[in-house]
């Protein structure tokens, strides 16, 4: 069933005039953000770039890059006044979708360690961590490490 949930808000895929928006969003969530160039390149290299539109204006995006049986959420943000709505979750289930329909097997991602929501939503849905990157993210005090999470995609969907 793909019913449009009761704040009027769906999915679709990111378009070059969501840029702008999407950047907004990216400034108010993160201290060290992508900037509107990076997301332009990633529609210009064909990524899966996608958008949670409601009437209200857009409430977050993602983008996964798909590629010889594997894929990865390089970002996935809900607007932080949208935030622990269920959101997040919509969109990482539409991520892992487009994930399957690329025919990967399976899906990695790295997250900040002082991200402890995210890392519980990925948990919850199935990722497990396998790795760490450090000194990957840069941060206020210089560098972050990264987790490294994976999810392979061999059966049904897990249903969090």
């Amino acid at each position: 069933m793909n019913a449009r949930p009761a704040d009027g808000s769906q999915m679709r895929p990111m378009k070059q005039a969501d840029i702008e928006a999407v950047a907004a969003i990216e400034q108010r969530a993160y201290p060290f953000p992508w900037s509107a160039g990076i997301f332009r390149d990633c529609l210009r290299a064909g990524h899966q770039c996608w958008v949670l539109d409601s009437p209200a204006g857009l409430l977050g995006y993602g983008v996964l890059s798909a590629a010889a049986g594997e894929a990865h959420i390089l970002n996935i943000c809900i607007a932080p006044e949208h935030q622990g709505q269920g959101h997040g979750l919509r969109l990482l289930r539409r991520l892992i979708d487009l994930a399957r329909w690329h025919h990967a097997r399976q899906v990695f991602l790295e997250v900040r360690p002082s991200n402890p929501r995210a890392i519980r939503l990925y948990r919850e849905f199935g990722f497990n961590e396998i790795g760490l990157r450090p000194n990957y993210y840069p941060a206020a005090k210089g560098r972050e490490d990264a987790i490294v999470m994976a999810i392979e995609l061999l059966g049904p969907e897990p249903n969090p």
